[in-house]
Protein backbone atom coordinates (compact mmCIF):
# COMPACT_ATOMS: atom_id res chain seq x y z
CA UNK A 1 0.00 0.00 0.00
CA UNK A 2 1.22 3.45 -0.70
CA UNK A 3 -0.14 6.77 0.64
CA UNK A 4 -1.11 9.22 -2.03
CA UNK A 5 -1.71 12.75 -0.30
CA UNK A 6 -4.35 15.31 -0.81
CA UNK A 7 -4.03 19.03 -1.26
CA UNK A 8 -1.24 20.56 0.62
CA UNK A 9 -0.52 17.81 2.82
CA UNK A 10 2.84 16.16 3.04
CA UNK A 11 3.28 12.27 4.18
CA UNK A 12 6.79 12.45 6.71
CA UNK A 13 8.70 9.68 8.33
CA UNK A 14 10.03 10.78 11.66
CA UNK A 15 13.88 10.44 12.36
CA UNK A 16 14.68 8.68 15.29
CA UNK A 17 15.47 10.86 18.04
CA UNK A 18 19.21 10.72 19.96
CA UNK A 19 18.77 7.60 23.07
CA UNK A 20 22.13 9.56 24.55
CA UNK A 21 22.79 12.72 25.38
CA UNK A 22 26.12 14.62 24.45
CA UNK A 23 27.45 14.16 27.76
CA UNK A 24 26.76 9.93 27.22
CA UNK A 25 23.32 9.88 29.40
CA UNK A 26 20.99 7.02 28.17
CA UNK A 27 17.84 8.25 27.52
CA UNK A 28 14.71 5.72 28.44
CA UNK A 29 12.05 5.32 26.26
CA UNK A 30 9.63 8.08 28.17
CA UNK A 31 12.47 10.72 28.58
CA UNK A 32 13.53 11.01 24.86
CA UNK A 33 11.33 14.07 23.03
CA UNK A 34 9.34 13.68 20.41
CA UNK A 35 11.27 13.82 17.16
CA UNK A 36 10.75 17.04 15.11
CA UNK A 37 13.25 15.93 11.95
CA UNK A 38 11.59 13.90 9.26
CA UNK A 39 11.67 12.43 5.91
CA UNK A 40 9.33 13.55 3.22
CA UNK A 41 7.74 10.58 1.65
CA UNK A 42 5.07 11.79 -0.51
CA UNK A 43 4.03 14.72 -1.28
CA UNK A 44 0.13 16.11 -2.44
CA UNK A 45 -0.88 18.34 -5.80
CA UNK A 46 -1.45 21.77 -3.47
CA UNK A 47 -4.22 23.25 -3.80
CA UNK A 48 -6.17 25.56 -6.08
CA UNK A 49 -6.35 29.41 -4.18
CA UNK A 50 -8.46 31.98 -6.60
CA UNK A 51 -6.55 32.38 -9.23
CA UNK A 52 -3.15 31.40 -8.04
CA UNK A 53 -2.25 27.71 -6.91
CA UNK A 54 -0.66 26.96 -3.34
CA UNK A 55 2.73 25.42 -4.80
CA UNK A 56 4.29 22.58 -2.91
CA UNK A 57 8.04 23.76 -1.86
CA UNK A 58 9.66 20.24 -0.12
CA UNK A 59 9.24 17.38 -2.10
CA UNK A 60 9.95 13.65 -1.35
CA UNK A 61 13.77 12.81 0.49
CA UNK A 62 13.85 16.18 1.78
CA UNK A 63 14.66 16.23 5.37
CA UNK A 64 12.51 18.89 6.92
CA UNK A 65 11.69 20.01 10.81
CA UNK A 66 7.82 19.88 11.64
CA UNK A 67 6.09 21.78 14.19
CA UNK A 68 6.22 19.81 17.70
CA UNK A 69 2.79 18.27 18.18
CA UNK A 70 1.60 18.55 14.48
CA UNK A 71 -0.23 16.04 12.16
CA UNK A 72 -2.02 12.94 12.07
CA UNK A 73 0.17 9.50 13.05
CA UNK A 74 -0.84 6.54 10.51
CA UNK A 75 0.78 2.77 10.68
CA UNK A 76 0.97 1.51 7.00
CA UNK A 77 2.88 -2.29 6.22
CA UNK A 78 4.18 -1.77 9.99
CA UNK A 79 5.86 1.43 9.42
CA UNK A 80 4.86 4.74 10.98
CA UNK A 81 4.13 7.89 9.49
CA UNK A 82 2.79 11.79 10.17
CA UNK A 83 0.30 14.05 7.61
CA UNK A 84 1.14 17.20 7.94
CA UNK A 85 -0.03 20.14 6.11
CA UNK A 86 2.67 21.86 4.45
CA UNK A 87 2.16 25.19 6.53
CA UNK A 88 3.55 22.56 9.38
CA UNK A 89 6.60 22.80 8.28
CA UNK A 90 8.81 24.39 9.30
CA UNK A 91 12.25 24.39 7.78
CA UNK A 92 14.17 22.39 5.19
CA UNK A 93 16.98 20.61 6.79
CA UNK A 94 20.38 20.71 4.40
Amino acid sequence: MKLYPLQDRVVVKLVEAEETTKSGIILTGAAKEKPQVAEVVAVGPGIPEGDNKVVMEVKVGDKVITSKYSGTEVKMDGEEYTIVKQSDILAVVK
